[in-house]
């Protein structure tokens, strides 16, 4: 072991502060701590000064903050590597899986050493096997002077011994994988073999015994199923790359015990296999023939047409008439009566909301038009006898729009459709209902999906989630404010959904007496599978808790494959549902 006071031998570099626009836009809402504790003190522990880029997005986190710096480098200085033996067939397949990650790549490797200019190192030859390191005595020694907080954990192996306690509150290390069914490795790479539709990530505490750590949180994110595993790295690593600087954040201004609190309830473990490995070649020709030799000996023999029909997904709306609503309540899990809305070649209808205004109920609705790849906003009126008027075009903007969450305040009518590809959760009010809206503001700047309003004593709540470099929302954001138009403030109970499964709303928050019931989408297995019903059992500015009800399945027809969107009012059901259809059919 040694130390060195500065990194490049004793050669001091300027230290490059991260800024705010570098960081995630989850990130962002935990750079700035109102605590007056003390900084905390971060230990690094690295292979090389080349790391994978999502690691650096976490030091770049914790760079931008007011609340924590890295103070100690830990570099492995080990010099004979892990020896591994892989099967033949998988290390072949290996090397094309790698090629097949999309940008940004998640795991390429970057130079950090510009964000780690200033910090003293800590060089060490860890005593250990092909699987474990310990940290021999002097080493121990170094960490516990340097006075650190937390370690966090970006090299070296699996770790045992003293070095687990040499911070005052612990190594912290990544897990990719749902640690309630994955453990060992190749990460990310059983879920797709298995057609598992979840992949999970965790950030827990490391322990003496393996998988024995306290989780101090847990995502869940859909499989990205198909040939290449690699590509079902993309999400658990960039959407949990937040989980540090949350937690520190929790750490710096509520303390150890809100972490502890607030830890991942330990669970059984339910792998099919107690330690996953790397395939064998058997286990590799068992997952690839029928995927890979197969499909290419059918197509040999019977060679595909040209002129075979691709089939896409078709987005349609439904509706009855209901006086209560039924499906949200579970008074009635009863489905049917519902009549579907045509839409015109070329157009899919989705996400329809109601109102009523002057006695005439009205639907709001997105209307995609597969040609431009982009929505619009449409509404139109409700008939007595449930069948529908013309549908018109009401907002149409130069970017993507759609989920319009309509709404009445203050004897005026306001419209919060989704407008994430403009940045920004815009507000609109009509002008001329329904046909005419102005931009009343701009509520809230970034990308976030399905923005859903509601007031409650007195105070708003807004739902919604935010989407990072194209990846599912697996992420429940609650914010509130003291009006409509006011500044947001990012509750403490956010987030409410770590979970792909509920973390987007799936249509406006319906109240039945004193009861808000939230629809929310599950969008695993694919997007917008099914929705949620959950009742929220306390709301207000310091605390949020809510609880599942029930589900929606796309279950009333035969060949829908999904229902996202729910929505009750002026004595209508609505649903939504998806389907997979002829592209020719659809003029798409």
């Amino acid at each position: 072991m040694r130390v060195l006071e500065r990194m490049g031998a004793g050669q001091q570099q300027p230290v490059v502060r991260a800024s705010f626009a570098d960081s995630s836009m989850i990130s962002q809402l935990y750079l700035h701590s109102k605590s007056q504790a003390k900084p905390l003190r971060i230990g690094l522990m690295i292979d090389a000064f080349q790391i994978p880029a999502v690691f650096r997005q976490v030091l770049m986190d914790i760079q931008a903050s007011d609340f924590a710096s890295i103070e100690l480098v830990i570099l492995n200085q080990e010099t004979q590597r892990p020896f591994r033996l892989h099967s033949v067939l998988y290390e072949a397949f290996q090397k094309r899986d790698r090629l097949q990650l999309p940008n940004p790549n998640p795991l390429e490797g970057v130079d950090c050493t510009d964000l780690l200019g200033s910090c003293p190192r800590l060089d060490v030859i860890p005593i250990g096997n092909r699987s474990v390191h310990r940290f021999p005595p002097d080493a121990i020694a170094a960490l516990q002077a340097a006075d650190l907080d937390v370690i966090l954990r970006f090299g070296f192996r699996n770790l045992r011994g003293g070095v687990l306690t040499s911070a005052r509150y612990g190594v912290w290390s990544f897990h990719y994988g749902d640690n309630e069914f994955y453990r060992g490795g190749p990460a990310l790479f059983w879920e797709v073999v298995e057609d598992n539709p979840c992949s999970g990530a965790t950030l827990q505490v490391l322990a003496e015994k393996r998988d024995d750590g306290l989780v101090l949180c847990k995502s869940i994110f859909p499989t990205v199923r198909g040939h290449w595993p690699s590509r079902n790295s993309f999400q658990p690593h960039w959407g949990s790359s937040h989980f540090v600087i949350r937690k520190l954040h929790e750490l710096h201004e509520r303390g150890w015990n809100s972490v502890k609190l607030g830890a991942v309830p330990r669970a059984s473990y339910r792998g099919k296999a107690k330690i996953y490995r790397a395939p064998s070649d058997w286990q590799m020709a068992k997952w690839l023939v029928p995927r890979w030799l197969v499909p290419k000996v059918r197509n040999a023999v019977s060679p595909r047409n040209d002129t075979e029909t691709e089939q896409i997904d078709q987005w349609r709306i439904c509706l009855r008439r209901a006086n209560s609503p039924e499906l949200m309540t579970g008074e009635s899990r009863d489905k049917s009566n519902f009549r579907w809305m045509p839409s015109p070649q070329g157009h899919f209808y989705a996400d329809p909301m109601l109102i009523e205004h002057e006695g005439q109920a009205w639907m709001f609705f997105e209307d995609f038009v597969y040609k431009h790849r982009r929505g619009r906003i449409a509404c139109a009126p409700i008939q007595a006898d449930g069948s529908i008027g013309k549908a018109t075009v009401c907002l149409d903007l130069p970017y993507h729009l759609s989920y319009p969450v309509v709404f009445r305040h203050n004897s005026e009518i306001f419209m919060v459709p989704e407008s994430y590809q403009n940045e920004g959760i815009e507000l609109w009010r009509a002008t001329n209902f329904p046909f005419s809206w102005k931009l009343e503001k701009t509520l809230f700047k970034g990308e976030f999906v399905d923005t859903t309003p509601v007031l409650h004593e007195d105070r708003w709540y807004f739902f919604t989630a935010p989407v990072e470099r194209n990846t599912k929302p697996a992420f429940g954001a609650l914010f509130s404010s003291d009006s409509l138009t006011g500044d947001w403030v990012h509750h403490p109970s956010s987030p409410i959904s770590t979970d792909v499964r509920d973390a987007r709303s799936g249509g406006a928050i319906v109240k039945v007496g004193n009861r808000l019931l939230r629809p929310v989408q599950d969008c695993a297995e694919n997007y917008g599978r099914r929705i949620h019903v959950e009742e929220i059992v306390e709301l207000s500015p310091t605390s949020y808790r809510a609880r599942r009800l029930h589900s929606i399945e796309p279950d009333w027809e035969p060949g829908l494959r999904g229902v996202h969107t729910y929505a009750h009012g002026a004595g209508f059901e609505v649903l939504d549902a998806v389907r997979l259809q002829d592209r020719h059919v659809l003029g798409a």
